[in-house]
């Protein structure tokens, strides 16, 4: 076994390989970008090194800067978690050349299976199913021939980008053409290839887990068909499709999968499966590392997956076969991601003003969260995932729902409510699972209006930090109930803001303390927790901010009519395309802002003049910042 390991990630991928290291008594070796400088993996690890600025191209992406911390820390190998560069097949290359041990698959093993045309060509021929379909030069061929409707998928690349459904072949040129822009963009490669469409389709995996010694075997499977725009956001581990013919079948796929590329290591073999005929599954892909869901196969397997990563790479034999293989229970994971339901799901960020993460009867979180962590636009959204374990998938559905309400993330706006109701979905609690099922049901588990107790407790604290403090006699016009001299009294009114302002005056009981704050409408209790101007509950957060009518009306009147664009997530303004005084028409594009690998397009509302524009092109910019002002054709010429 390795002394020392360098850990070449950030996040809740870091802090869980560091907690195996510890574990095993190996000394871990963080790295950091200057926005980093005090996040948890950094705290947690034996010791860590700044390998420079925020951009991840200038830190967690530089192969220079990571072999450059394992040489001054005497790493003698390398786990490089998931995202950044742990599919690199360079990067492998170069920590082989540097003298260290890549855990994770050879160099060859990553290129091969990173190559979506390559990949499947090499586990056809061994045997594995795969999707119908074909590939460049000859893809608009290939796509008439399998018929309506084909997926276009980019050949380097996944995680959605560059996919196309084309339901409707007449439009199929053009629909290549918008592919091939989106994979040069996103991969810096337009190669296509063409699959027939599955309807409905579920998407099922196999972990598989190979020595250097020749032993491949596989875990089992992980039902993964909750997907929201191609990005899994709940997993499952075992599916509830499968009857124990099919799973070894497609074990045995999985394991022909691993052995045709020459494979080491942990893996996962990725399957699409017709909802109505499990036994008719085909080959989509191999991920050449460590998969975000990986705990849930831990807890049905009782396996440490990153201990075994590390003893494999250190040249240890599997002491176990597949017949030794049992899966035992059921386990749900959700990812919990800085994003915002009510705002379409857009990135969010902030800082983290308080925490409260589920541990204990069951349930797991892998966090790399803390209070006062700063969550940024830089990085991937997703902060920590919540699993529960169960004897029957029944139970383990009914803890995680309770551990989703009991999560807390106040100062970031998170999706784990709206997980947590996705989760009592009937269909998914019956596992009628299909990948197009959370975009149809989505906006059933949004609430549409903030709920009536969120102001009431939001005035409630409000009104607890009016009441006067002194002991004693205490002024009759101190205290926050309305009393007028001589007259009825008028209850105070408190102007708020979630997303539209109002002006709410408090009617129930409640009770206010440090992080808590009860309220009771029309004979219900309603209890929150908070801090600063956050609210949360059942998983749910809101941002009650305080609302300046005065102010309001004050800035209409000096833009009558014009219109402020403003930021609608944080993020950094990567394009400025228009300058004071220009004339813009309805929908032209303006500016895009960036944030966590998604660009969001900043169009104008109507024909007009740009009259003000506050940002440049790198701007950091707030959620609901202005960005511009357009002012209508007709006051401009006025």
């Amino acid at each position: 076994m390795f002394d020392t390991v360098l850990v070449a990630n950030r996040g809740e991928i870091a802090v869980r390989v560091i907690r195996t290291l510890r574990a095993l008594g190996v000394r871990s070796v963080a790295v950091f970008s200057d926005a980093d400088a005090d996040a948890r993996h950094v705290r947690e690890a034996d010791t860590a090194v700044r390998i420079g600025p925020a951009p991840a191209a200038e830190s967690y992406l530089s192969v220079e800067r990571l072999l450059e911390a394992a040489a001054r820390t005497g790493a003698q190998a390398v786990h490089p978690g998931y995202g950044f560069l742990a599919e690199n097949a360079a990067f492998a290359r170069a920590c082989e050349e540097a003298g260290l041990v890549f855990i994770g698959p050879p160099a060859d093993a990553i290129a091969l299976m990173g190559d979506k045309i390559r990949a499947k060509e090499t586990v056809e021929a061994a045997g594995v199913p795969v999707v119908p379909g074909g590939r460049d030069p000859e893809l608009a061929e290939a796509a008439r021939a399998l018929g309506a409707p084909v997926l276009l998928k980019p050949s380097a690349g996944g995680g959605g980008k560059g996919m196309r459904l084309v339901r409707d072949l007449t439009v199929l040129d053009e629909e290549i053409a918008a592919a091939r822009r989106e994979a040069r963009t996103s991969f810096g490669d337009d190669t296509l290839l063409v699959e027939r469409w599955i309807d409905r389709p579920r998407h099922i995996e196999i972990q598989v887990l190979a020595d250097g010694h020749g032993n491949v075997l596989h875990l089992g499977e992980r039902e993964c068909s909750l997907q929201r725009r191609h990005q899994k956001v709940v997993e499952e581990a075992p599916s509830v499709l499968l009857d124990e013919a099919t799973r070894a079948a497609m074990g045995e796929a999985a394991v022909q999968a691993a052995r045709s590329c020459g494979y080491r290591g942990a893996g996962t073999v990725e399957f699409i499966v017709p909802g109505g005929d499990p036994s008719q599954y085909y080959f989509m892909e191999m991920n050449t590392r460590l998969q975000v869901e990986h705990p849930v196969t831990e807890l049905v397997t009782g396996l440490d997956l990153v201990e075994w990563q590390l003893r494999v790479a250190a040249g240890e034999r599997l002491p176990f076969a597949q017949s030794d293989i049992t899966l035992t229970g059921h386990a749900v994971e959700a990812r919990i991601c800085a994003e915002d339901p009510a705002r379409g799901f857009l990135p969010s960020g902030g800082t983290v003003l308080l925490l409260d993460e589920p541990e204990g009867d069951g349930v797991r979180t892998d966090s790399g969260l803390s209070e006062g962590t700063e969550v940024g636009s830089l990085y991937d959204p997703m902060l920590s995932k919540v699993i529960a374990y169960g004897p029957d998938r029944a139970t383990a559905l009914r803890r995680l729902r309770a551990a989703l309400e009991r999560t807390v993330t106040l100062g970031v706006q998170t999706n784990a409510g709206f997980l947590r109701r996705l989760l009592a979905h009937p269909a998914v609690v019956a596992g009628d699972l299909d990948t197009g099922l959370v975009e149809r049901v989505v906006d059933d588990l949004v609430p549409a209006e903030v709920p009536e107790e969120v102001y009431e407790a939001a005035a409630a604290v409000r009104l607890e930090a009016l009441k006067p403090r002194s002991e004693g006699w205490t002024d009759p016009f101190s205290v926050p109930n309305g009393w007028r001299l001589g007259g009825t009294p008028k209850p105070p009114v408190f102007h708020l803001r979630v997303r539209e302002p109002v002006a709410y005056s408090p009617r129930g009981a409640h009770t206010v303390t440090g992080d808590r704050v009860s309220v009771t409408l029309d004979g219900v209790r309603h209890t929150f927790r908070r801090a600063g101007d956050w609210l949360g509950r059942d998983g749910d957060a809101w941002q009650v901010r305080d609302h300046d009518p005065v102010a309001a009306s004050l800035n209409r009147a000096a833009h009558a009519g014009a219109d402020s664009l403003t930021a609608p997530m944080p993020g950094t303004v990567t394009v400025v395309k228009v300058a004071v005084g220009d004339e813009v028409t309805a929908g032209q594009s303006l500016l895009v802002v960036e944030a966590m690998k998604m660009e969001h397009v900043i169009s104008a509302p109507h024909a007009g003049t740009v009259a003000e524009l506050d940002v440049t092109p790198g701007s950091t910019v707030a959620m609901d910042q202005v960005l511009a002002v357009i002012a209508p054709l007709e006051e401009a010429a006025g």
